[in-house]
């Protein structure tokens, strides 16, 4: 498969397209910095320098030409202020689902978080409560679309090692971490999992073996 990382220099990410490039598949990761570039194609991918808060659509669309599939990993990340969660976490999904139904390419993983879909708690920060806003408006996005969809709820992400259980669930579960290792060992066989087209799961550790909690999805 030739798969299009959005968000390609984040700690997932990095993960994720080493993991796919092992694999045997072509990697194309998205940054907005071309000094991450280095990074990327160390972890196998090849780097792509394409700002989704500046680029315009026909731009993406020529990104993703030829793709088998897309994940959105980009976020504003640590230290950004409430208007850029809409702008990346919101607008950049927006943008790529956009390119992705013009270039054809139906398979969309969205890598969301854990409480999108349910208002923040009274009294939360209020880049916080923007972040799970912008979260559940680009999940809500996403399902009104026809393309192959996927998303991807975790917990709160360590850098441990990853152990490869895990809880993956179509279904409420409590709040747990997940190392991101792990977080992208499931975005890897979630991209050729038919059976979690159009699901949306939460994850966190566990104790199933990842390909056995993909593969258990919708049975």
């Amino acid at each position: 498969m030739r798969i299009v990382i959005a968000g390609g220099h984040g700690k997932i990410a990095l993960l994720l397209a080493e993991t796919l490039a092992a694999a045997g598949h072509s990697v194309w990761s998205l940054i907005r910095n071309p000094d991450h570039a280095d990074d990327v194609a160390a972890a196998g991918a090849r780097p792509v320098v394409l700002d989704l808060e500046r680029t315009d659509l026909p731009a993406l669309v020529d990104a993703l030409a030829g793709a088998d599939a897309v994940v959105f990993a980009a976020g504003a990340g640590a230290g950004s202020g409430a208007a850029r969660k809409y702008t990346v976490d919101k607008g950049g999904s927006v943008l790529l689902a956009d390119a992705a139904e013009q270039a054809g390419v139906r398979r969309f993983v969205q890598i969301s978080t854990m409480g999108a879909g349910q208002p923040p708690a009274p009294g939360t920060d209020e880049v916080w409560a923007a972040y799970i806003a912008a979260k559940t408006q680009a999940e809500d996005d996403l399902r009104a679309r026809d393309l192959d969809w996927t998303i991807l709820r975790p917990g709160r992400l360590l850098d441990s090692e990853p152990t490869g259980l895990v809880t993956l669930s179509q279904y409420p579960i409590g709040r747990d971490t997940i190392a991101r290792a792990d977080v992208a060992a499931v975005l890897a066989a979630l991209l050729s999992a038919p059976n979690t087209v159009r699901t949306t799961l939460a994850l966190v550790a566990g104790d199933t073996p990842l390909a056995d909690a993909v593969s258990a999805i919708g049975s």
